[in-house]
This record gives structure tokens, C-alpha cells and sequence, in this order.
């Protein structure tokens, strides 16, 4: 393709991602908290939007974790794109576009930091039970790759997402709208850890779709932020969430306190981190093209989150094609989409998400008039 062609992809791409198209099942639009904040509304939608594609949630009641699971059981391409300086992942290394595997048949994210990966094997077996996978002459094997978050350190540690919980997730999974906010991976999720945990805030899961016009091309996204940064409306920058200041009713600015000169925690402290994105589109891609869909979404982190992919943090995004679109989809216009959906997803994130005791959420600090 052409630069000139590629620009004209892009502008097209932008008008869809100006008018961000509500969810097709008529979700209603979230407006951000008015008390200060000044955030315009944020598109409704979800990554069940995607044709193929069901997500289920575990969320422990003993305390905040859990882990959400995405299912493609007709199977996905997938590729993946790890930047965090702190990453825990499992089967990543089949994405790589040279290695053999070329569809996956579902995703796990959850909490719990190292321990969670665990709930891969409950996807597994949950897919094993349905003979869904891949196929080496009458045996199958279920490709279930996973990424977690570091929640340990609120409430009772010992308690954290296990194989049960990844399987108690996929029996909840569905095609039709996604919870967000203190739910599955998301329960224990929180932001703005840098100068400690004592000035941060709630935050959760968020999911977020976009329509490239009338031409049937979806991507939509989902994440679980956990970020040792703060989190920005990507349109026009407004802080949304992030370290608090010493009485606890507003936002410190870490980026600001940065530059003033002020010290953050070091890799030495507790405050592992992690924001964890899938991305699903309906469009034929090759693993080579989900990868680099999984690079550009990337950018979605940066836009919302600053700092973001710090030695804290495991930020992971992953990237899946059903393929249930006719028509081609040029790779750069998906990545493009990928990147402002992921964005979104991480602002309904903190937008959805409500207070525990000692973590207030954003509604907390900047509650809605009515």
C-alpha cells in the first residue's frame, strides 16, 4: 500500500472513530463525573460486539481479584505484543508468527500476579470438556494463552484466582454485554501507585467497540488497569485517575510531581502493576498482521495511562481475528481502530469502577450532579 493510500485508510478510519458507533444491542453512554472533571461522554459497546467471540468473569467475594476469560472456540489468530518491564504470560511464545499454532480458542487475564496463571488450566480443561482445540490426529489440545496483574496486595493474599476460577468463568461466558468496573481481572485492579499505595485509587475493567462506517469492519477492546501511572481522557488529556495528594481529595499529577523533581517507588517496593488488553476485530488477518494490530493497540496505553510500560508494570496486549468478515481490511486501519478502542476501554475502566475502603474510585472524588 501507498502512503497516499494510507492516509486515506486513516482519515476514513478517523470519522468512525469520531462518531465511536454505540454498542449494536443499544447500550446506553457513559458520561464522565462532572465535579471538576470535564470529560465528554464515552462510546458504549463491548468485545462481545465481535462476532465469535464470549467473555465470562470470576470475581472472588472474599476479596477484590479475579479473571476474566475470552473464548473464540471456532478459533482466532492471534498475536500478542509485551512491553511492561514486569510481564507474567503463559503460551505467548506460540503467537510468535514463525512458531506452528495458527488459531488460539481462548484468553484468560486475571489477577493474583504469578499464582493466576493457573486459571489457564481451568479454560483448558473447560474446552478439553467440549473437544475444542487443536487437532493432532484424535487428540486436541486447547491453545489458552494468559497474562496477569499483581492484586496480592489487597486483602488476604492467599486468596487468588485458581484453575476453578478460570472454569467458573468460561461456564459464565456470553455473547451479550460485558460487565465492567470491580468485576473478574479487574476487581483488584487499581492506578496512581507511584509515590505508594496509601495514594491510589480504584480502577477496574472496561470494554469499548468502534464501527469503521458502514463497512462492517469492527474492533473493540477490553482492559484490566492496573497501572502504576495515572489515567487521561485521550482526547483532550484531562486527568481522570491517579496518586492522590497527601489529604486524599485530589489528583497529585504524577507526570507534574516527576518533573518538580519528586522520587517515585522503586522496582524494590510492592507496587507491581500491569494493564492487560485484548483486542478482537472480525476481520482475516495472518499472525503476522495480529501482531502488529497488537503493536499499534499498544498505543492506546500510552495515550490513556502516563507513565506507562515502566519497570513496574507487565503491560500485555493481545490481538484476535475471528475472520468473520468477507470484506479485506487493510492492517493499519485495524491497528488504528485497535489503538483508540483500547484507550477507551482503559478510560470505562476507571470510569466504571467503584470505591473500597481506603481506594477511592473517581466518582468518589469527583461525584456526578444526579
Amino acid at each position: 500500500m501507498s502512503r497516499r493510500e494510507f492516509a486515506r485508510n486513516a482519515v476514513a478510519a478517523g470519522g468512525a472513530l469520531l462518531a465511536s458507533a454505540a454498542d449494536s444491542r443499544g447500550a446506553a453512554q457513559t458520561s464522565a463525573p462532572s465535579g471538576g472533571a470535564g470529560a465528554p461522554a464515552v462510546s458504549a459497546g463491548s468485545l462481545t460486539d465481535v462476532d465469535g467471540i464470549l467473555v465470562g468473569h470470576f470475581t472472588d467475594s472474599r476479596r477484590p481479584t479475579g479473571c476474566t476469560v475470552v473464548l473464540c472456540e471456532k478459533g482466532a489468530v492471534a498475536g500478542v505484543d509485551v512491553r511492561g518491564g514486569a510481564p507474567g504470560t503463559r503460551e505467548t511464545d506460540l503467537l510468535n508468527p514463525i512458531n506452528t499454532v495458527q488459531q488460539i480458542y481462548g484468553v484468560v487475564i486475571s489477577g493474583g500476579s504469578a499464582f493466576g496463571l493457573d486459571t489457564a488450566s481451568g479454560v483448558m480443561r473447560y474446552l478439553d470438556e467440549k473437544g475444542i482445540g487443536f487437532h493432532l490426529g484424535e487428540i486436541v489440545v486447547p491453545i489458552v494463552p494468559a497474562a496477569i496483574l499483581f492484586d496480592l496486595n489487597l486483602g488476604d493474599s492467599k486468596i487468588r484466582p485458581t484453575a476453578d476460577s478460570g472454569y467458573a468463568a468460561c461456564r459464565a461466558a456470553t455473547s451479550g454485554p460485558v460487565a465492567e468496573g470491580n468485576v473478574g481481572a479487574g476487581a483488584g485492579a487499581t492506578v496512581g501507585k507511584l509515590f505508594g499505595m496509601e495514594f491510589a485509587m480504584k480502577s477496574g475493567l472496561g470494554t469499548a467497540s468502534l464501527r469503521a462506517g458502514d463497512s462492517g469492519l469492527i474492533v473493540a477492546a477490553l482492559a484490566a488497569v492496573n497501572a502504576a501511572g495515572d489515567v487521561y481522557l485521550p482526547r483532550t488529556g484531562k486527568l481522570l485517575a491517579g496518586a492522590r495528594t497527601a489529604d486524599g481529595q485530589q489528583l497529585r499529577n504524577s507526570i507534574a510531581r516527576i518533573r518538580a523533581g519528586e522520587q517515585v517507588l522503586t522496582a524494590g517496593g510492592d507496587q507491581r502493576n500491569t494493564t492487560l488488553a485484548l483486542v478482537a476485530t472480525n476481520a482475516r488477518l495472518s499472525k503476522v498482521q495480529a501482531t502488529k494490530v497488537a503493536q499499534m493497540a499498544q498505543d492506546g496505553l500510552a495515550r490513556a495511562i502516563n507513565p506507562t510500560h515502566t519497570p513496574l508494570d507487565g503491560d500485555t496486549v493481545f490481538a484476535l481475528a475471528t475472520g468473520t468478515l468477507e470484506a479485506a481490511a487493510d492492517t493499519g486501519t485495524v491497528g488504528a481502530l485497535a489503538a483508540e478502542a483500547v484507550g477507551e476501554a482503559i478510560v470505562r475502566a476507571v470510569l466504571q469502577a467503584t470505591g473500597i475502603p481506603g481506594y477511592p474510585s473517581h466518582s468518589d472524588l469527583f461525584p456526578t450532579a444526579g
